[in-house]
């Protein structure tokens, strides 16, 4: 706080001016029932960056079927990965990890920074807190979305959230938004190394790496979105870092949702068609994950590896995100120490 004798008489207290860094990751249900998983599924679909339908035909598809019928199976989903120690999901533990450990490291280095976390859609909510590192002081924010790639789907309705919080705000503070980084030189090397840690942990050896990114609309792509091509970077970023033929790394994209066409090719159809064509040992890895979510644990580490033994595939293995571990705070640490340039005393 300010001495209060600096201040005139009667004026409210004013908290010490400080930096705040937010990470933002999607979201999560609360819960694993019903009612949970159809709330957080009503907020994330009626995003019109998400959904880029017009409303009056999409919101009757959406209340009347979708979130009558979906609840139940992404329910049954979350089930199969909740983390029953804690009660929550593994992309709320992760990120929630990813900021503490984050916080306390730049501390060791001498930064005296507000490191906190939100969800876009869920709990705890960007609103909740932007307002609460207001009231800490926070008078400049980096907002950091965790998505290493960029899309209008992810980084942008993070973004376009916040900046809807702080258009309600009297007095906002300074902020600037972390750009995507599919070619962040740390970035790239813990990957390469979570590859290279893993695979040392086997008694067998890969015939191909798959790098599995979320899928997203062929028509986003085409309107402009340079998700595709930053998925490609970072792909073809850390076969370099390998030091593998680029036949060995093949990229391609996950949880395809509706009829329409989407990026290609399909995960599924890719790991089904391997055993066919001699290729019996597979490591899957989903560098677009910093953390690891209902996604990468239930669909690519289970579902996926049930696709590719029932082709015939003989060995399956999935890498885990970077999650919380050394690496993946180091990452964090890189971009946000890049980010803040100026802002930081030089001497911290």
């Amino acid at each position: 706080m300010l001495p209060t004798k600096a201040l005139p008489a009667g004026h409210p207290d004013i908290p010490t001016k400080r930096i705040g860094v937010l990470l933002i990751n999607l979201g999560t249900p609360d819960a694993t029932d019903f009612w949970s998983i159809r709330r957080y599924l009503r907020e994330f679909l009626s995003d019109p960056r998400v959904i880029e339908v017009n409303p009056l035909i999409w919101q009757p598809i959406l209340n009347l079927i979708i979130l009558t019928l979906r609840p139940s199976i992404a329910g049954k989903a979350y089930r199969e990965v909740w983390d029953r120690e804690t009660d929550e999901s593994p992309l709320r533990r992760y990120t929630r990890e990813q900021a503490n450990g984050l916080g306390a490291h730049l501390a060791e280095l001498g930064h005296d920074l507000v490191v906190d976390w939100a969800m876009r859609y869920g709990n705890p909510s960007i609103a909740e807190k932007i307002e609460a590192m207001r009231v800490r002081g926070c008078q400049r924010i980096l907002l950091y979305a965790l998505y290493p790639q960029y899309s209008a789907t992810t980084t942008a309705t993070a973004y376009d959230k916040a900046f809807a919080a702080l258009a309600k705000m009297r007095w906002q503070p300074a902020i600037r938004t972390t750009p995507a980084y599919p070619d962040e030189p740390t970035y790239i090397e813990a990957l390469a190394g979570s590859v290279r840690a893993h695979l040392q942990g086997l008694d067998w050896e890969p015939d191909v790496l798959l790098a599995s990114f979320h899928g997203l609309p062929k028509r986003y792509f085409d309107a402009g979105d340079p998700y595709h091509c930053h998925c490609a970077q970072t792909a073809r970023l850390l076969t370099e870092a390998l030091n593998w033929p680029t036949e060995r790394v093949q990229l391609a994209f996950q949880s395809r949702f509706g009829r329409e066409e989407w990026l290609r090719p399909y995960m599924q159809d890719l790991v089904r068609s391997l055993p066919d064509k001699g290729t019996k040992r597979v490591a899957v890895i989903s560098p677009g994950f910093v953390s690891d979510c209902v996604e990468t644990l239930e669909e690519v580490a289970i579902g996926l590896r049930g696709n590719f033994l029932e082709a015939g595939g003989e060995k399956f293995t999935y890498i885990p995100c970077l999650n919380a571990s050394q690496a993946g705070l180091s990452v964090l640490e890189a971009v946000v120490l890049r980010e803040l340039s100026g802002w930081l005393p030089v001497s911290a």
